[in-house]
Order: C-alpha cells, then sequence, then structure tokens
C-alpha cells in the first residue's frame, strides 16, 4: 500500500449527500477482484451517458478535476452496500483523500484499508472548501496526515482528527497484510516452536486436508 504523509492536489467538489456504493461503482462492475482497472467505471451512471459517452457537466470530466486526488462532498459518503470495490474504484481514479461531514461506517473503514484518508470535519468547512475547489487548479488543497491539517489556499489550517492506529498505517503504507508481516520473525519462531515441540500438528493437519 503507497504511504500517505502529505498531498498537495486539484480537489474536486462534489455538493451532494448520501452518495452510496453503487453510485461510485455500480453492481455491474463487481465481477472482479482485481483493485486495478476500476477508475474508469467510477461514478460509470453520472460519468457517462447510455452510448459511452462522457457527460460534460459531471464535474469529473471537466478540467482540471480529471486530475483531483481529493474529494469534497456531504453528508454520509459511501452509504449503501459494503463493497470494498468503492475505494478500489476511487484509489484507481486517483483519489487518495476524501472530506466530508460525515461517511458511512464500512465505508470509512474500507478506506484506510485501502490507502485512502478518509476526513471527517464539519458541513460549514466542507462547503468553505468546495468554494476553494471551485477555482480549479490554482486553488490546490494540502491534506498533511503527519501534522493532521488541511491546509487551504488562502493558508488557513484545518485541524481534523484520526485514530492514531490508523494514522501509522497510512504513514507506513501498512495494510492488514503488511500490519501482519510486521511480526514475520515473530511468526516464523512461533512456528518453529511449535513444530519442534508438537511435530505432529502438520501431519494432522495434511491427513485432514486430503
Amino acid at each position: 500500500m503507497e504511504k500517505f504523509t502529505r498531498l498537495t492536489a486539484i480537489a474536486a467538489p462534489m455538493p451532494a449527500e448520501n452518495i452510496d456504493t453503487d453510485q461510485i461503482i455500480p453492481a455491474r462492475f463487481l465481477k472482479t477482484i482485481q483493485r486495478s482497472g476500476l477508475g474508469k467505471n467510477a461514478f460509470a451512471a453520472q460519468r457517462y451517458d447510455e452510448e459511452g459517452n462522457e457527460r460534460p457537466d459531471f464535474v469529473l470530466n471537466q478540467e482540471p478535476y480529471r486530475r483531483a486526488e481529493i474529494l469534497i462532498t456531504l453528508d454520509n459518503f459511501g452509504c449503501g452496500s459494503s463493497r470494498e470495490h468503492a475505494p478500489w474504484a476511487l484509489l484507481d481514479f486517483g483519489i487518495r483523500c476524501v472530506i466530508a461531514p460525515s461517511f458511512a461506517d464500512i465505508f470509512f473503514n474500507n478506506c484506510f484499508k485501502n490507502g485512502i484518508l478518509p476526513i471527517r470535519l464539519p458541513r460549514e468547512i466542507c462547503e468553505e472548501l468546495m468554494e476553494d475547489a471551485r477555482m480549479g487548479s490554482n486553488a490546490r488543497i494540502t491534506v498533511d496526515l503527519e501534522r493532521q491539517v488541511v491546509c487551504r489556499p488562502d493558508g488557513t489550517e484545518i485541524p481534523f482528527d484520526v485514530d492514531s492506529f490508523r494514522r501509522h498505517s497510512l504513514l507506513e503504507g501498512l495494510d492488514d497484510i503488511g500490519q501482519t508481516l510486521n511480526h514475520e520473525k515473530s511468526i516464523e519462531s512461533f512456528e518453529h516452536t511449535r513444530t519442534t515441540r508438537q511435530p505432529w500438528i502438520p501431519a494432522i493437519k495434511m491427513g485432514a486436508a486430503s
């Protein structure tokens, strides 16, 4: 998982509430278990018409927001089904941070596991950040995870809270597997000791599998 430390990027304003995971990545694209390739179908119903042509009025089809790495939206983002494909699609599009007043719990947790930083800020602050974002590429927003602040284009810093363990995981680029591999030596030592003391256990397991 890519580390997240400090991001200065274009932010796309998406002023809508209750954007669910089926809007983020429609169910017909869930056949894959690959994390890559989903970005082109993120927000498919809003981005494309029935013939597959881009809808020019959708924010992510406009410059400079095609290159957005930050998404600013409103309440209850990521509600609906628990599909992990939703953060996969956002990440593959290029989104590394989502700022909103509130998130659906499962989506919120899945973001951290996939290298996306979800930030909760009061609605009035989110609306102000969306106004900044509407200024386009001349109004880049900075998200500093080490200092836990969002920096507006005028230099104003907005503090945000994040769980210390999740913060550490993002700063170090550690997903669940990476966290486990941090203890690889201890795991190997345990397995060696267990095999020495109880050599019959692997044989029992192999017999059960056959």
